[in-house]
């Protein structure tokens, strides 16, 4: 077993203690040479408190998914129908992600990566991509908002894994991302290594949040509701690093160009659309979509409209099967 993680500095606590967060278990003894921002931190940062990480849940590959019906071979079924009599595909997912679900500033509508792909779906069920509503969602809601029909899809930088298997269903594959790390320009970390002793940002409810624990469990962990959080913790010295997929990580750095993405690839993140267990159909008829943007070069196009920066399209991700 694990004993508590090492917390953050004596200042970091009386900022906890000003915005009503939980505090750190014990002082975190900064090195000389640093200095941590007295500002209140945002509304939902907690520190976590180390605990035994559960044995990882098998099931055989996470990401193999209900074939998509046959085209022009969609069945009459209950849930589309419902969805169809409704006028209007419900989509949860989050408005602090940048390039991939965010509100623009300039038209008030919300865009990017994620936010295409769902569109996609609306097109094909609904004739329009425009018939969608959106509902924003912290990402430790993600689950249950399928679970109790609150949203139809979520849309939301959400890996397929085998955890999450055992309580939502997931279309295929439609973006490999990879976790690294976001600093301020002139930190001193550079890899996973680094993070040890330091205070680390990362989404509540994330994959991410795991595998940091694994890989580095003396690092200093603060979670956040949303990732545009953890941006203003860095922006004002209340943490040392983020780390989360690099698609988010470039939503961020967009937004400050004095952040550096480093290291390498921590791991990879294949996101899937969540859809609630159960409904097959609904699954059948997403990944039918999915098989439509890879062929007919609309996965490329999306790519190249948000995420260009990561480098070329590297393709869209082939699609498992189970059946």
């Amino acid at each position: 077993m694990r004993t508590l993680r090492t917390a953050v500095a004596a200042v970091g606590v009386a900022a906890a203690a000003v915005a009503g967060c939980s505090a750190p278990p014990e002082p975190y003894t900064a090195a000389p040479t640093e200095t941590y921002s007295l500002a209140p931190l945002p509304e939902g940062a907690t520190y976590v408190a180390a605990t035994p990480l559960p044995e990882p849940v098998e099931c055989g590959d996470p990401t193999a998914s209900l074939r998509p019906f046959p085209p022009g071979q969609i069945p009459d079924s209950a849930s589309l129908e419902a969805i169809r009599q409704r006028g209007r595909l419900v989509v949860g997912l989050d408005t602090g992600s940048n390039l991939l679900s965010f509100r623009n500033p300039t038209n008030g509508e919300i865009e990017g990566f994620d936010v295409d792909i769902a569109r996609e779906v609306a097109r094909d069920l609904l004739g329009s991509p425009d018939k969608v509503e959106f509902r924003v969602l912290n990402y430790d809601e993600r689950e249950q908002a399928l679970e109790d029909g609150r949203v139809d899809i979520v849309a939301k930088t959400m890996a397929v894994t085998c955890e999450r298997r055992q309580r939502i269903d997931f279309s295929t594959v439609y973006y490999d991302a990879y976790q690294r790390i976001l600093v301020m320009a002139g930190s001193p970390v550079r890899d996973v290594a680094d993070l040890a002793g330091r205070r680390v940002c990362v989404g509540e409810g994330t994959t991410s949040l795991e595998r940091v624990e694994r890989q580095q469990p003396d690092a200093v962990v603060v979670t956040v509701p949303m990732w545009s959080d953890c941006l203003v913790m860095l922006q004002q010295n209340q943490v040392d690093a983020i780390s989360t997929d690099d698609t988010l990580l470039l939503g961020l750095a967009t937004q400050d160009p004095h952040s550096r993405l480093v290291g390498p690839s921590m791991g990879d993140e294949r996101y899937g659309i969540g859809i609630a267990q159960g409904n097959d159909d609904l699954v059948r008829f997403v990944n039918g979509t999915l098989e439509r943007i890879r062929r007919d070069g609309t996965w490329e196009r999306i790519y190249s409209r948000w995420l260009s920066e990561l480098g070329p399209p590297p393709g869209p991700p082939p699609a498992t099967y189970r059946d």
